[in-house]
């Protein structure tokens, strides 16, 4: 790791490594801008020097945004473009807001604001389109902070079947934007450990949503009813979760729906102890938990959101055809429209064939495929290697 002098940092710089200060803190993380206040800082707290594996990204700053895993998804269309450059931004500024945090640097309520309103205008613009983005993006670089934007869709989409307000739906995207901000508290090693961890470990790491509301309530003076988003989100419905061991509906319902977002985006992003699953593996998972861990009647709202075969899954049908779900159909969850992406002799499609389950009723889906497996070819050829 090298070693590079605050004095010859440059406002606007980037690195494609995390950039580190004072031994493990990260100062900036990879492909994000150093700003000139950045460098005071340093200045200002007397740190002459800063270490880093990474080199200097002289590409301009849309080039150097983590690509996004295309596998099975290589044709995104021009119309979703905008709805990628929005959930690309908002994952920039929640770097920005965890960096402040475990900087203990003040954080502008102001960025913290405008991402929220970004999210959950084109929740309400494009729905289907952004559930597609939380699949192909929790294989983004930035695991983390793509899971806190894909638990903050979630939790915004299931606020909208409910039919929250206006100003519930702020808060209720705000609280899950702002949930995990408390990790940055708990070191390093224990959230990086593949190993069982110890009860000394798992109880710091349940300290994270006492942290999170300190940082909400305290540092950016939100309301009480924001903070406690945070704060239950950990809060199980039989009454085993933490940190208060609330039951049922004494848990907030925000925080309820926090809570099945986030369990979600858990199963699909990889952690250290495991790899990730695919949507309709986490979907299935979260629909046989029978009145443990959440309210039976949010987990409804989140199948009518999403589908048994979420926006964008792999699926293969009973003729061998293999496609990508791109409707879901809430009367008829296991008859979703499908794109086709190969035909049922192994070809891979050029012009793509939509085919809608709910009205072609000999063929039906008989499993999940997760998209890895599929071999990239071009079209008209055998599509080896794909899942059959």
């Amino acid at each position: 790791m090298k070693t590079i002098k605050t004095s010859d940092l440059r406002d606007g710089m980037r690195f494609d490594r995390p950039v580190y200060m004072d031994g493990e803190n990260v100062f900036v993380p990879p492909g994000i801008q150093i700003r000139q206040k950045d460098i005071d800082r340093l200045v200002r707290w007397e740190i002459d020097s800063v270490r880093t594996d990474g080199t200097i990204v002289v590409d301009s700053p849309r080039s150097v945004e983590p690509a996004l895993d295309f596998t099975g998804f290589r044709d995104l269309p021009a119309s979703d473009k905008s709805n990628l450059d929005a959930y690309l931004r908002a994952i920039d500024e929640y770097e920005h807001i965890a960096t402040s945090v475990g900087s203990g640097e003040e954080i502008d309520r102001s960025k913290v604001d405008a991402t929220v309103n970004l999210l959950l205008e084109k929740v309400k613009d494009g729905r289907n389109e952004m559930i597609q983005l939380i699949l192909m993006g929790g294989r983004i670089e930035r695991k983390i902070s793509a899971g806190v934007i894909n638990t903050t869709i979630l939790s915004a989409i299931m606020g909208n079947v409910l039919k929250f307000t206006s100003h519930r739906l702020i808060q209720l995207a705000t609280g899950a934007l702002l949930h995990d901000t408390g990790m940055v508290k708990v070191p390093k090693a224990i959230l990086k450990k593949k190993e069982k961890l110890s009860v000394d470990e798992m109880n710091q790491i349940r300290t994270h949503p006492i942290h999170s509301y300190r940082v909400i309530t305290k540092d950016l003076k939100y309301p009480e009813e924001i903070g406690v988003i945070a704060l239950q989100h950990h809060e199980r419905w039989d009454g085993q979760g933490y940190p208060r061991k609330l039951r049922g509906e004494d848990i907030n319902l925000a925080a309820r729906i926090l809570a099945v977002a986030d369990a979600y985006i858990s199963m699909i992003n990889n952690r250290p102890h495991r790899n990730s699953m695919i949507g309709y593996s986490a979907m299935k998972n979260l629909l046989n938990d029978n009145g443990r861990h959440f309210d039976p009647k949010i987990l409804k709202v989140f199948l009518e959101s999403m589908g048994i075969y979420p926006i964008g899954s792999i699926v293969q049908l009973n003729n061998s055809a293999i496609g990508r779900v791109v409707q879901t159909h809430s009367e008829a969850p296991l008859r979703p429209a499908v794109e086709l992406i190969i035909d049922e002799y192994g070809n891979r499609l050029g012009e793509r064939e939509g085919i809608d389950l709910l009205t072609k009723k000999a063929l039906f889906i008989v499993k999940a495929v997760d998209p890895k497996t599929l071999a990239p070819g071009p079209a008209g050829t055998q599509a080896g290697g794909s899942a059959k």
